[in-house]
């Protein structure tokens, strides 16, 4: 299938599209897809992360923020698990081409939809794009699609070997120094994001089941970050929310050893979104989920299914 994606980017005017707070991996991905491929235009329409608005900075990359859909041939969605986190005013195809990591989402299946969740990043996949199609790897490509496999990997904590691979590959094919990565992706947690932890471990309730933990808070920015100080703090899962109006938004995350028992956060979100009208997905042990509907209540259910999950693994 990558062949046939491969062909259909060399022709026509594209547009890629990337999910909203776009991350390194994401822009990594459409960085490439438009240094590789002819006739292309990224838009982020939901912005970028911090990381990611530092590395286009460096990278002198400036996706947009808005598009007409139809001004474009195809249209390209990189590393986002469903169309709910795209921008909703966003008329979108019947057929786009997806390329995804996530868990599969059975709303991408009309589309022209490679997923491969065993991949630690949508880098990896890109990757392989370009390989198979002997596109050309700029050095500043590289770097990019670099920057996404270290950050989704946790700093090569969770890596596997298929991703060390890659990123071995690359760095000898396009001559890049370890350091260079790390400068690309390194940043200090500003005083928000340290306040927004604090006020995290401040809200936060917890349950046990047997030795393992399961914590849930309340948050207005930061989620995933607030998740992660919550598995430092000795949570082994953990679900952060944030209310905005009648809008919610939910993070989750699990220790690695947690993901190997068996417990998936992506399928967890995925089926507590489509019991509550919302949307869930993600990777084992990194999820989200967003939709109308009180965080607090959505938090509960998170919460409940998490420790089912500990009791049936504790069992008799």
């Amino acid at each position: 299938m990558l062949e046939d994606i491969g062909a259909e980017l060399r022709q026509g005017r594209k547009l890629v599209l990337v999910h909203g707070n776009a991350d390194p991996d994401a822009l990594g991905c459409a960085y490439a897809i438009f240094s590789s491929f002819p006739q292309v235009t990224v838009v982020a329409p939901g912005g970028l992360d911090r990381v990611s608005k530092l590395i286009a900075d460096r990278l002198d990359f400036r996706p947009r923020e808005l598009a007409d859909v139809g001004d474009f041939d195809k249209v390209v969605i990189l590393d986002t698990s469903s169309p709910d986190q795209l921008a909703p005013m966003l008329d979108l195809p019947e057929r786009c081409i997806v390329l995804d990591h996530h868990a599969p989402n059975e709303r991408w299946r009309s589309h022209l939809y490679y997923c491969d969740e065993t991949k630690r990043s949508c880098a990896e996949i890109v990757h392989q794009l370009l390989k198979v199609t002997k596109a050309k790897l700029t050095r500043e490509a590289g770097l990019a699609l670099l920057a996404g496999m270290l950050t989704d990997s946790g700093h090569f904590k969770y890596a596997t070997p298929s991703l060390l691979a890659s990123f071995a590959e690359i760095m000898e094919g396009c001559g890049i120094e370890m350091d260079e990565v790390y400068d690309l992706v390194d940043l200090e947690q500003d005083i928000s994001e340290r306040i927004s932890q604090l006020k995290g471990a401040q809200r936060m309730r917890f349950e046990r089941v047997g030795d393992r933990l399961v914590a849930i808070s309340l948050g207005s920015a930061f989620e995933s970050s607030v998740c992660k100080a919550l598995l430092g703090m000795g949570a082994d899962v953990a679900f952060v929310g944030s209310q905005r109006g009648e809008q919610f938004r939910v993070s989750a995350r699990a220790r690695q050893d947690v993901v190997r028992m068996g417990m998936h956060l992506g399928k967890l979100l995925g089926d507590v979104g489509a019991e509550t009208m919302g949307d869930g997905g993600g990777h084992g042990g990194a999820a989200g989920l967003m939709g109308v509907g009180d965080v607090e209540a959505i938090l509960n259910i998170c919460m409940s299914r998490a420790l089912d999950f500990f009791r049936r693994a504790k069992g008799p």
